[in-house]
């Protein structure tokens, strides 16, 4: 027996929809650690010249402290903020909701059965997506592009973008019905 094929199709949207989600979110972060990365090359590199440079160690004692404590500096605002680590997760669940589009694409004649088996995969993908970790500029536009296009959306990107907003009344359109007697 075939499942239901609207419900094939929102699962498919929304798998769809997480991995563009993941997509760029992992380019945020690969931007955030490349950000990073480039201040401790430029000061490696400058304790390098500066101890090239003399022969003298006492002559670049308080350059060399300098350049330290910027890099230990950087190397602790990288460790709080943990740009790989998300760069890293962001870029696994990318793939997966990438495997499982495929898979829900190339499943001919869906069982229900097999609906539930990549319903939990989804959900299972859901659990480990830190959303809190993703720009709600990033959530706004795939969120957008999405509704945009008549696609479902999962709940966790349902309020990005106001599609839920209730139409205010306003007195001065209301007009008298009816007048008592």
């Amino acid at each position: 027996m075939t499942y239901n094929i609207a419900n094939i199709k929102k699962l498919l949207d929304k798998s769809e929809a997480l991995t563009l989600l993941c997509t760029r979110t992992t380019t945020h972060w690969s931007f955030i650690k490349f950000c990073f990365q480039m201040p401790l090359v430029f000061t490696s590199s400058a304790m390098c010249i500066i101890n090239s440079i003399t022969l003298d160690a006492n002559e670049v004692k308080i350059p060399n402290i300098v350049i330290n404590a910027i890099s230990v500096l950087i190397i602790s605002i990288n460790n709080n903020v943990r740009a790989s680590e998300k760069y890293e997760l962001f870029k696994k669940l990318s793939k997966s909701f990438m495997f499982l589009s495929a898979e829900i694409e190339s499943t001919e004649d869906m069982t229900i059965e097999e609906y539930h088996i990549l319903m939990l995969k989804y959900e299972n993908l859901i659990t480990e997506l830190p959303f809190e970790d993703i720009p709600m500029k990033i959530k706004t536009n795939v969120s957008k592009s999405f509704t945009d296009a008549g696609r479902s959306v999962p709940v966790q990107m349902n309020g990005v973008i106001a599609n839920h907003a209730i139409k205010k009344r306003h007195s001065a359109d209301l007009q008298i019905i009816s007048e008592i007697v």
